[in-house]
């Protein structure tokens, strides 16, 4: 068995991201201690051979953290709130998440943790950035102000199947010929396949050379959001038309997507609002650190149909919401 066994904590493990990396790190013979509110309701999807260890804490119960912590040198923190089912919630959810990451690093520091990876967001804060975006910075900010070596992977929209960038895109470009959109669906970004995000994650773990480093993750392409949805409608062979409008707010764009897909409102509105910022990754350095091979938009986004299919995704992720 790998010599990092029982030495990893992982948190989000209910959500898009925290469950396959979990499988991941199994398939690696790396036991994994999760941490969850709730070990009844935890579902794990790993083997049996490598169930993983359950702990129960909360992020926003410092008390309840320590024990968890005790005897882990690498702790994954992929906490992450949206904003649960309405627009009016996420603002609460921004705040819970930046006492999370204070509680967690405190605790980290307490216990002894060696180091932190942390996966976070592209953008600037001086870009005038979302809500969202800027939440995901000062997350960050806060990991990184401690003792302990922090890895910051930073992202642009992940898409894989359960993830609501992709489910988004998917439901609005299956059941709307005719889509109205904001003019924001022209801006430029680098998404990139969760798959590649999970390499990543767990290349990280293993190569010392990330420790405490700041590294941009994103595809081969850049592309518009507006390209993106025309790639999936080509792949599933629809005629889709676009139109864009200026008076579209973000507020109203969330409500309509809602109505139309499986992404609860409060999820969608961040999304929404972010689209106007610019993510694209300006230091290419993790690709030498960690070489992979890099998956293309339409590759991900047949992957990503392919898994919908045979139901292997599970539900919609709420981004592993630390209340819901």
């Amino acid at each position: 068995m790998n010599d990092l066994s029982c030495k990893v904590i992982l948190t989000g493990a209910t959500g898009f991201i925290g469950g396959r990396l979990l499988r991941g790190l199994a398939s690696r013979d790396i036991r994994v201690r999760c941490l969850v509110r709730s070990a009844k309701r935890f579902q794990s999807k790993v083997p049996f051979t490598m169930e993983p260890h359950v702990m129960e804490g909360d992020l926003l119960q410092p008390e309840t953290l320590r024990r968890a912590m005790e005897g882990i040198d690498t702790a994954y923190y992929l906490v992450h709130s949206m904003g649960g089912r309405s627009v009016f919630q996420y603002k609460a959810y921004i705040a819970n998440d930046l006492q999370a990451a204070r509680n967690f690093t405190k605790a980290a520091e307490e216990c002894g943790v060696r180091r932190i990876i942390y996966l976070g967001g592209l953008g600037e804060m001086a870009d005038n950035l979302s809500e969202h975006l800027r939440s995901r910075q000062m997350v960050a900010q806060i990991l990184q102000s401690t003792r302990i070596p922090t890895t910051v992977l930073r992202a642009a929209n992940i898409i894989g199947a359960g993830g609501a960038p992709f489910e988004m895109l998917r439901h609005l470009v299956e059941r709307l010929p005719v889509m109205i959109c904001p003019r924001w669906i022209d801006t430029s970004c680098q998404p990139i396949a969760v798959e590649n995000v999970i390499e990543y994650l767990e290349g990280c773990l293993l190569e010392p050379r990330t420790a405490g480093g700041t590294f941009d993750i994103g595809g081969l392409e850049i592309v518009t959001y507006r390209q993106l949805m025309m790639t999936y409608a080509r792949i599933r062979r629809l005629r889709r038309l676009i139109i864009t409008v200026p008076v579209l707010t973000p507020h109203l764009s969330s409500y309509w997507i809602n109505l139309v897909s499986s992404v609860p409102a409060g999820v969608v509105m961040p999304l929404v609002e972010g689209l106007k910022n610019e993510v694209i990754c300006k230091n290419d350095a993790i690709r030498e650190i960690i070489p992979i091979r890099l998956i293309s938009m339409e590759e991900a986004i047949r992957t990503a149909l392919s898994e919908t299919a045979q139901g292997s995704s599970g539900p919609v992720s709420c981004q592993a919401c630390l209340r819901s």
